[in-house]
């Protein structure tokens, strides 16, 4: 890893999104807009969105990055954008922590519009602390963005990598205690869950609508996101090909 080119991608990255338009409103508008949906479908039940509100505040963003990070990295590959980069001096892991890093300032903001709108605007009501939710949400965002570079590798074009969506992300969000709590599951669900990435992005979300303070468990759902994330990106390092047969 080359601090300097990993800089260089990145900021490669960020010009790319500035002079998108359309990709910056799917990272930034759309959950925003999803959540604001869901909050006037439970215009007469607030309980009902104090409760599932903050895991969608998680599970929206998370989706919007994978769908946006698989098909942008799989671009770079079918363009031969990536075959020439990786001519030069720049390693798999330099160009992969670019484009997360270039993505996670992205993340940032994507937390921050959308938390401030949720707990603002929308009326979320939370008993932990909101730096924590925004921490949490941030967290989604890039374990979403990790997911999806890792599957980019795996798609020969921009079809099948949001054929991936389904694929990896919706058994994810059946099985994370959204719809039924994972404790009421069969014990092979129950299992399944307890190694899915998101079971633990919407455990903490609950936590922290019902305790404030910094509880022991939400930090530790917040560690294995992180970790989940981090080994994405090396499984995406190390399975990244040069260009597209």
């Amino acid at each position: 890893m080359n601090t300097r080119r990993t800089l260089a991608t990145a900021r490669r990255v960020l010009a790319q999104l500035r002079h998108d338009p359309r990709t910056l409103a799917m990272l930034l508008v759309v959950p925003c807009v999803l959540l604001t949906l869901l909050r006037y479908m439970y215009d007469g039940q607030p309980d009902t969105f104090d409760r599932i509100g903050p895991a969608l505040l998680g599970v929206f963003p998370l989706l919007v990055m994978f769908l946006v990070t698989s098909v942008a990295m799989l671009r770079e590959r079918t363009s031969g954008t990536l075959e020439r980069l990786l001519t030069m001096p720049l390693g798999k892991l330099d160009l992969l922590l670019g484009y997360a890093l270039a993505f996670g300032l992205v993340a940032l903001v994507q937390a921050a519009l959308a938390s401030a709108l949720t707990i603002g605007l929308l009326g979320l009501d939370v008993a932990g602390p909101t730096w924590l939710l925004f921490a949490v949400a941030v967290g989604d965002g890039l374990l979403g963005m990790a997911l999806g570079l890792l599957v980019s590798a795996f798609a020969a074009t921009e079809f099948q990598a949001v054929q991936f969506l389904p694929a990896v992300l919706l058994p994810q969000f059946l099985l994370c205690g959204l719809f039924v709590p994972r404790e009421q599951m069969a014990d092979v669900l129950r299992w399944a869950s307890d190694v899915m990435p998101l079971s633990y992005a919407v455990d903490a979300m609950g936590r922290l609508t019902v305790h404030s303070g910094v509880g022991s468990e939400v930090v530790t759902d917040l560690a294995v996101i992180a970790g989940c994330a981090l080994l994405a990106l090396g499984l995406g390092a190390a399975t990244l090909r040069r260009r597209t047969p």
